[in-house]
């Protein structure tokens, strides 16, 4: 698993985490060591091409 994105809130999570899951991207949840309660948002790297595709649209 690769980092791929960090969600400033969990309205943005929910977001990502919908559009990960239509497309069938499977993702992982992990705590920012140096920040403490932030999440990121990591995928496989073979996924990562898509999930970043799948981010720009959802940012437009």
């Amino acid at each position: 698993m690769v980092k791929f994105y960090d969600p400033k809130n969990e309205e943005e999570l929910a977001r990502v985490e919908k559009v990960l899951k239509a497309e069938g991207i499977e993702y992982f949840l992990s705590r920012e060591p140096e920040k403490g309660l932030s999440l990121q948002v990591q995928v496989a790297e073979e996924d990562l091409p898509k999930a970043n595709e799948l981010i720009k649209e959802i940012r437009n």
